[in-house]
């Protein structure tokens, strides 16, 4: 077993203007049996939101048709199960979504990448209702956060905020990832990929009562930690690459707890232990360790990305190249395949959100465990 102690995480956030829908009316949720039960709206504004008589509506077909005959092919061809459990992992900078599904193995592989049309804010974690924010994370999806009637042609409702999240007095509410191609705070797709999205989550469902969503900055390779050294989320981030890597290396989604305001991913109660085996989001870890199998190789790719990402620091330092700056100055992003379809879509942050004309610079959050972070290795004592 490998032992694992505290992190500790202080993030400074800033009221801004403006969330990806508004409100916290009750209404359709796709149920485990196909019947719609009672979620919150992602409606566009309080006033569009959905009253509750429409939960007796029936499905829409959109809801309910069948997976597109090349994706049902994919899949055989594949050997993934129709109901087979998913993981969809978000990349902000690269603007993609990967559906992963588990195959007759019992592991997940790649199944297809979809270009997000929209995302907005910046790169980093949501802090508060209103700051256009994106989230970055890890998220449970449930049936009752599966929306037919969503006002953005289909949602899901990633889950936001977790445990995580209301540890760090995070706040904000209905982050989605829908259709339409609009987005203040949410991952939007066009709505012909949120159907085949939406499809594969609801077969999930029908197999499995949840899923994971992973939403991150960028991929987590060394050359882009190495391009955002700088930025004050990075020990933020290096915290969910070990969840990434843990992914990465056994092809099954991360366990994940909270505690001491701090993600821990498959971790396992300790041969003996006297102390109870409860996460408590902003209490003490209990003593726990991590299985070998899946602890073992993930360090192992932490040590080689953590050399080759001090490596690449140190050539762009020497060449002079700055790093990726903190804040872009822009609302989101979107893919480039949309690009010349949505030239107007992605606009300055000062034009969306009136009470600044820019984000101020966040300070470092303090991330420190038994062995120091993974970010004090890289880059001393800047963080």
């Amino acid at each position: 077993m490998i032992r694992v102690t505290g992190v500790r995480a202080r993030v400074l956030a800033v009221a801004i203007a403006a969330a990806c829908a508004a409100g916290t009316a009750p209404v359709h949720a796709l149920a485990q049996d196909g019947r719609p039960s009672r979620a919150a709206d992602d409606a566009r504004r309080p006033d569009q939101q959905r009253p509750p008589e429409t939960d007796k509506k029936p499905l829409p077909a959109k809801a309910t048709k069948e997976l597109p005959p090349a994706l049902l092919a994919l899949l055989r061809e594949k050997r993934m199960p129709k109901q087979s459990p998913i993981v969809l992992r978000v990349f902000k900078e690269e603007a993609e979504l990967e559906v992963w599904k588990q195959d007759a193995s019992g592991r997940f592989q790649h199944l297809k990448t979809y270009p997000i049309c929209r995302w907005s804010g910046d790169l980093g974690p949501k802090h508060v209702e209103g700051d256009r924010q994106s989230p970055e994370g890890f998220y449970t999806v449930t049936p009752a956060l599966m929306n037919p009637h969503s006002a953005f042609h289909l949602s899901i409702n990633t889950g936001y905020p977790n445990a995580f999240d209301r540890a760090n007095g995070r706040t904000g509410s209905l982050l989605m990832i829908h259709g339409d191609c609009a987005s203040a705070g949410c991952y939007a797709m066009t709505d012909g990929q949120i159907e085949e999205i939406w499809g594969l989550a609801r077969d999930a469902l029908a197999g499995r009562p949840w899923f994971q969503v992973q939403a991150y900055p960028f991929r987590l390779s060394p050359a882009n930690l190495a391009r955002h050294r700088d930025s004050p989320n990075l020990p933020f981030w290096t915290m969910l690459k070990i969840g990434h890597d843990h992914f990465e290396t056994s092809r099954r989604e991360p366990k994940v707890d909270v505690c001491e305001r701090r993600y821990v991913f498959d971790a396992k109660p300790l041969p003996n232990a006297s102390t109870p085996f409860v996460f408590d989001p902003v209490g003490k870890c209990p003593p726990y360790g991590v299985d070998p199998k899946i602890a073992g190789p993930a360090q192992e790719k932490q040590r080689a990305d953590a050399a080759e990402t001090a490596r690449l620091v140190a050539q762009l330092v020497a060449e002079g190249v700055p790093a990726a700056p903190i804040y872009t100055g822009l609302d989101g992003g979107m893919h480039d395949s949309f690009r010349a379809r949505f030239f107007r879509v992605v606009i300055p942050l000062a034009k969306v959100m009136p009470y600044a004309s820019h984000l101020p610079t966040l300070p470092p959050i303090p991330w420190v465990d038994n062995d120091g972070s993974l970010a004090t290795k890289w880059f001393g004592t800047a963080f």
